[in-house]
């Protein structure tokens, strides 16, 4: 086997947190030209191959690619047989229904059955609206879904959101809720029974990435008898790692990994306790 192919979003903001990401967890690639439609890691364990985000499904479906990083809000509408690998912590937002503010309609019973709904999620809104009984025609749209009810084209749409801010410029409301969407990983059929190492391998390297971004790594000389009164604020992830210092039978050096958000509140603690030559450092991956 050539290596793992990994299908990603051409452009768009979930382009990039993904491609950072990857850098994050090691896959060291060539920067995507404008043109580029393919790269491999230096290592040549992985290709990446740039797809549209709502084509990334059909290409892990189909096996072109191995692993494929969408939004589930496009898994969901595509239908297809393909595995979840891992939900992401970013590109998250919800798909709804909405209608214009001064409608009566105030939850998706209130709704009328025959009004036509527009939206780029056709699949996923006839299955919502057939649990409720209701029988509405379905205008599908690539683009622009917010702007259709002010001008008089439909009575409802079924979009996602991420602020709502979009829907309040149009002065739309939203009546009803689908489910919560976030950047995620899927792969091909069987391909965790096929390939489990190399599945393992991957997760891993993104988990590892996903883990340290809220951490930093603290190094700091602390003097030896504040050391239990350190190890009650600097627990680390199971305790904080205590080496000698050469020439120095007074101090010791603590290296622990710290929620990025204790950070300066732990360096004032150390500061107290006598600490110095306290180093402060970015953590890449971090593996449980």
């Amino acid at each position: 086997m050539d290596g793992l192919k990994i299908a990603i979003p051409n452009k768009g903001r979930m382009s990039e947190d993904i491609f950072a990401l990857l850098k994050q967890a090691g896959l060291n690639f060539p920067s995507k030209g404008e043109r580029t439609l393919s790269v491999k890691t230096q290592n040549g364990l992985y290709e990446i191959i740039f797809v549209r985000t709502k084509d990334i499904p059909n290409f892990v479906h189909a096996g072109v690619c191995d692993i494929g990083f969408t939004g589930q809000d496009i898994v969901n509408e595509s239908e297809l047989d393909v595995e979840d690998i891992l939900a992401l912590d970013f590109g998250k937002c919800t798909m709804v229904v909405a209608v214009k503010d001064e409608e009566t309609y105030k939850t998706i019973e209130d709704l009328p059955n025959g009004i036509k709904v527009a939206t780029s999620f056709p699949n996923v809104a006839k299955k919502y609206f057939a649990k409720f009984g209701k029988n509405v025609e379905i205008a599908k749209v690539e683009g622009a879904t917010e702007i259709m009810p002010r001008m008089g084209l439909v009575d409802a749409i079924v979009d996602i959101t991420s602020s709502g801010s979009t829907l309040k410029a149009n002065k739309l409301r939203i009546i009803g809720e689908i489910f919560n969407s976030s950047a995620v990983i899927i792969g091909r059929p069987n391909l965790t029974k096929e390939l489990p190492d190399e599945v393992k391998a991957f997760v891993r390297a993104i988990k590892s990435a996903i883990d340290a971004r809220d951490k930093k790594y603290l190094m700091a000389h602390i003097p030896k008898n504040a050391l239990e009164k350190v190890k009650e604020f600097l627990p680390g992830l199971s305790s904080p790692t205590v080496t000698t210092l050469y020439g120095n039978d007074d101090a010791v050096v603590v290296h622990v990994v710290v929620d990025k958000d204790k950070v300066y509140e732990s360096i004032d603690k150390l500061k107290t306790l006598g600490a110095s030559g306290i180093l402060i450092m970015t953590v890449d991956q971090m593996i449980k």
